[in-house]
């Protein structure tokens, strides 16, 4: 799935995962390609991200921690996250 986490000041990360783990009110839950359509409130944790293929250069940044070749996890205060169409957008604090 394509995933892009935009905060008010940048753009963190735009590329495809596998499996995204994201903090929701009611606890963490996990998104998957193909996933039903869902909007969610997020609150303060991590989104913990397996990518299709290793992080390259252009996607790094600051706010993003490398734990292996194929999975980073960035830590948030909040937010939104919306899924259509194998499309995760994360609105993060």
């Amino acid at each position: 799935m394509k995933l892009d986490i935009i905060t008010p000041e940048s753009s963190i990360f735009s590329g495809e995962a596998s499996a995204v783990s994201l903090p929701g009110k009611d606890g963490i839950f996990q998104v998957l390609n193909n996933h039903a359509p869902i909007i969610s409130a997020l609150s303060e944790g991590v989104l913990s991200i397996e990518l299709e293929s290793p992080l390259n250069e252009e996607q790094k940044h600051e706010a993003i921690e490398v734990e292996s070749a194929e999975k980073i996890s960035v830590k948030i205060k909040g937010g939104v996250a919306e899924l259509t169409n194998n499309k995760l957008i994360v609105l993060a604090e």
